[in-house]
């Protein structure tokens, strides 16, 4: 959830295979040293890591920890492993549609709807305490982890000791670090349960400490808040966490439209809500041309590979799935894997325009930054500011505005 990094997944084989979970996924998407990387001590003046924990120890006993928690920061050793992940760029960039493909496997959709059906009296139990549906949950369970069956090696401790030391993000991981020396400390987990992600996610919906503290929710009555080993403790935590980020019961969250040659195409894209009935006069349609209702029920036109590709309708509850981990394709993944577990068919592709390569979308973002069309830092990816700069120069050219670069557009570019 909300993870520090976006990580890519892959399979690969003629038969189905079971897709890898978020957590596994590092290595493919990131180029990582052999010997890993060196901190960042600036900010240490000298400090050893040894004495950095002892100064941690001391402040975390001025907090109420006792030596039961305090303890297990002893021995604890940097990990240049933990360093280089989080000094990784993305090595490669994917479509929505490969992303999607690579997440929601055939394997993973039916574990998913085995899985509701397994769990179906506490997935309706949860929905009716916290308003959120089972297949929203499901989703996010089989991305994060594979439905509990892999959470991650590296111990959350040392990984969040080695971040909150380097320099580059100190506090922010500080307070993850005494998150979880609280977590000990309430009894939640045990040293050896406390193991997940290389940031120091841990459990089945791969939550924060400091969030697994906050949102953690005893919900098997065993009077322990386990998001390891208990589904149901897992599942109703990301409930309650999902309802805190404002997630509107009995609610859409996406839903699968098709678009006429006369859509207004500037006004697409994450956050723009217009209500249905004016989409519906532009010429969206429901899959398979129904008609939309019209209401005045919020909804933005989202096209993740431009016009002539998949096209979404997305709800106020699509928020959400953003704020659970702020990455395009990961939250409409998510959001799509989700419809998918409720019964929703296989999208349709269309026939988008090839998306450009890294090298080729920084020229693109360079030289939109030149024209004056704010396209974010250039990092050779797709994001929403890149998206709105795109769109942007498209209106001033005359083009289709729908946000998504095309090697006409780079064309268009090189020329002015």
């Amino acid at each position: 959830m909300r993870n520090l990094s976006i990580l890519k997944a892959a399979r690969g084989g003629r038969a189905p295979r079971r897709a890898m979970p978020l957590v596994l996924l590092t290595c493919l998407c990131f180029f990582l040293s052999a010997e890993g990387s060196a901190a960042d001590t600036a900010c240490r003046k000298g400090q050893s890591f040894d004495a950095w924990l002892s100064d941690v120890s001391a402040e975390g006993a001025r907090k109420g920890l006792t030596q039961r928690s305090l303890s297990e920061l002893q021995g604890l050793s940097l990990d240049r492993k933990v360093l280089a992940r989080d000094r990784g760029q993305p090595s490669l960039s994917l479509s929505f549609t490969e992303f999607a493909d690579r997440l929601i496997s055939r394997n993973r959709l039916s574990r998913g709807r085995a899985m509701l059906d397994r769990y179906d009296s506490t997935f309706a139990a949860i929905e009716r305490d916290f308003g959120v549906q089972g297949p929203v949950l499901a989703a996010f369970w089989g991305l994060e982890t594979d439905f509990g069956g892999y959470m991650g090696e590296f111990s959350s401790l040392r990984s969040l000791a080695t971040l909150a030391y380097d320099c580059r993000r100190s506090e922010l991981f500080r307070e993850e670090l005494f998150a979880a020396l609280a977590l000990l400390e309430r009894g939640d987990l045990t040293p050896e349960e406390m193991r997940g992600a290389w940031a120091g996610e841990i459990g089945q919906v791969q939550f924060t400490p400091s969030n697994y503290l906050k949102f953690g929710v005893d919900y098997d009555g065993d009077g322990r808040r386990d998001l390891v080993r208990s589904v149901p403790d897992a599942l109703a935590s990301a409930a309650k966490f999902l309802r805190h980020l404002g997630w509107r019961a009995n609610e859409p969250w996406l839903e699968e439209v098709e678009v006429g040659p006369n859509v207004p195409w500037d006004k697409a894209g994450r956050g723009h809500y217009r209500s249905r009935s004016e989409w519906a006069r532009d010429g969206v349609r429901r899959r398979g041309g129904g008609r939309l209702p019209a209401d005045r029920v919020d909804a933005a036109l989202v096209l993740p590979m431009g016009r002539d590709g998949p096209a979404f309708l997305a709800y106020r509850n699509f928020d959400i799935f953003w704020e659970w981990n702020n990455s395009s394709n990961y939250s409409l993944a998510a959001a799509y894997f989700a419809t998918r577990l409720a019964g929703a068919p296989p999208m349709r592709r269309g026939n988008p325009a090839a998306m450009l390569s890294s090298k080729e979308l920084l020229e693109v973002q360079t030289r939109l930054n030149r024209l004056g069309y704010d396209a974010g830092p250039p990092d050779g990816r797709l994001g929403q500011k890149t998206r709105a700069g795109v769109r942007a120069a498209q209106l001033a050219f005359g083009l289709p505005a729908d946000g998504y670069p095309t090697r006409a557009l780079l064309e268009r570019l090189r020329r002015q």
